[in-house]
Parts: structure tokens; sequence; C-alpha cells
């Protein structure tokens, strides 16, 4: 990789602004204070543009936002992977950990996220709701999709256990797994999906992430103060 381009240059980010995986990313993004580097390539995923073989050929062969690209065309996908980039490029890093327990507490936190959250409520939007349409969903398992409903509404009460026992998702300080739970809820408030009312901690955390600058800011939570 060109050193200039990794400390120097701009920043493109294949993206759907509302989207809960792009939205990871864009908090991301701000927390680092890279807004300024950053441009924004709209792609469509209601016109399934990320199925494409051009993007899938030239951007991301698993075919996903959000994809960054560096100005010497270095291509990187998948958001925890753009995240731990973002994150270190000033050697400072916030969201990520800065010691090895930090790092694997966080990282182990995140796979969580994903799997039992964020993820979970992805196979359900895809399987057992329009999706994102004809165009996008040639396959759907409507069965499939409920039983990934249910074991996301288990993740959400998994990680108001976690929050009654401390503050941040990974433990003191806010990182890359809260970030992942955001997008998760971000993707429930999508598909109608509530939390549980008796997971008062979850909900209260999530109240609290949405008056951070970074969070308020995104384009997924315009004209809804509450998820």
């Amino acid at each position: 990789m060109n050193e200039n381009a990794k400390n120097n240059g701009t920043l493109t980010i294949y993206d759907f602004p509302v989207g809960p995986y792009p939205t990871r990313v864009r908090i991301a993004l701000a927390e680092k204070k890279l807004q300024e580097k950053t441009r924004f390539e709209f792609v469509d995923l209601y016109k399934g543009e990320h199925k494409k073989p051009e993007f899938i050929e030239e951007k991301n062969y698993s075919g996903t936002l959000p994809v960054l690209e560096l100005e010497d065309g270095t291509l990187i996908a998948e958001c925890t992977a753009i995240t731990q980039y973002l994150d270190t490029l000033d050697g400072s890093p916030i969201l990520t950990g800065s010691t090895p327990l930090e790092q694997g507490l966080i990282h182990m936190m995140t796979k969580r996220a994903e799997i039992e959250l964020l993820d979970a409520i992805s196979l359900y939007f895809h399987h057992a709701t329009p999706g994102l349409g004809p165009l996008v969903e040639l396959y759907q398992n409507q069965e499939w999709g409920i039983r990934q409903r249910d074991k996301a509404l288990r993740g959400m009460h998994y990680f108001d256990s976690v929050l009654r026992r401390q503050p941040f998702i990974a433990g003191e300080k806010f990182s890359m797994a809260d970030i992942t739970v955001i997008g998760g809820l971000v993707f429930a408030a999508i598909v109608s999906l509530e939390v549980p009312p008796e997971c008062t901690a979850l909900i209260a955390w999530y109240e609290r992430m949405k008056q951070r600058e970074s969070v308020a800011s995104q384009p997924a939570f315009s004209g809804q103060n509450n998820a």
C-alpha cells in the first residue's frame, strides 16, 4: 500500500447512507473526525447495484456495503476491517482497543453483536419481509427468517444483561462493539422489530448513544428520535 495514500489521501466510501452497515462506518468516521477527508459514492441497494457483476468484480467480491477505497486503489470491505483501518490511521486507536486485552474484548463483543443481533436481523429482513424487493431477493426462506428474528430478540436480552453490569458493550469505553449494536438497533427500527420493554438497560443505553454527536448526525436517524 502506498504510504502517502494511506496517510494523506482522500477516502472513498461506497455507501447507502441510511443502511445499518454503512452507518457503522459513518459513525467511526465521525468519531475519528475524518468526514472532511471522505467522499461518499452512493450505491442503490434497492436497484441491486451492489450485486451487479461490475461492482462484485471491481469493488467487493461479497457484493455488500460499505467498501472503502484508498487513492492508490486499495479496497477494504467489511465494517470491522474498515473501522480497524480508520481507527489506527493516526496511531491513536479509540474504537478498537489500545491494549491486547481491550482489543480482544472489543473484537469478541463486536463479533457477538454481529452474529447475535445485526446479522440475525439482516437475515430476517431478507427472508421474512419484502427485503430489498424482487430485483435482489431471488430466494427467500420465511421460516429461516423468523428463526433469525427470534435469535435477534434473544440477542437483545443478552446485550441488556451485559449493560446491566457495565456502561458500554465491551467495558468502560465506547468502542466498535457499541457501534455494531447501534447498527443492529438501526436495522431493528427498519424492520419494526421493537426492543422488548423489559430490556431496560439496553433501551437506556441506546437513548444515551443517540445523544452522542457521531451517532445523532447520521442519516439513519433523520426523522426518528426513538427506535
